[in-house]
């Protein structure tokens, strides 16, 4: 099936489409997260991402309670208990092309409110996937370990943490 361009969708096609990739997107949540068996690439699922984006850029109106947008990580599984976060564990962004880098650096200038030419030294790596962890220590000792989860709460992984001799104890 090939896509109409985001830019050539009215305003019918474009709330069609957003309930479309909102449904696949969720399916595509289910098998990755839930049942670990993902059935499309990596990338094909960040371009499923960006082109939800696009759209609720461009009919902001049309931004759907169910959009993936709203959403980071994964439901929390109920093999394991339950951790609330302190803080938000968000997730990071991805840049595909320089217009990309581009626009992140000028929201970087703008927050810390650096004019054009002041110098802004960053390191850039390729971005791995796998599991976000948040580790919590009191008095030097690990209390709790949590997954990501729904950016909310998280799946309490406590006790496989203290398994893994890089993480210390």
């Amino acid at each position: 099936m090939s896509e109409k361009p985001v830019d050539s969708l009215d305003e019918s096609e474009a709330a069609s489409e957003l309930k479309r990739l909102a449904q696949e997107i969720a399916g595509h949540d289910l098998r990755y997260h839930a049942e670990d068996a993902p059935t499309i690439s990596d990338a094909a699922y960040d371009a499923l991402r960006r082109r939800n984006l696009a759209i609720e850029q461009r009919f902001p109106h049309l931004v759907r309670e169910d959009s993936p947008s709203r959403k980071v990580g994964a439901a929390v599984s109920e093999k394991f208990g339950k951790i609330v976060h302190a803080i938000p564990m968000l997730s990071l962004d991805n840049a595909f092309a320089d217009a990309d880098v581009i626009d992140f650096v000028g929201r970087i200038r703008r927050f810390l409110r650096l004019g054009a030419d002041a110098p802004l030294a960053m390191t850039a790596e390729p971005k791995i996937d796998g599991l976000s962890l948040s580790l919590r220590y009191e008095a030097g000792r690990l209390v709790t370990a949590a997954t990501r989860g729904n950016g909310q709460v998280g799946e309490d992984v406590t006790a496989n943490a203290r398994t893994i001799a890089e993480i210390p104890n």
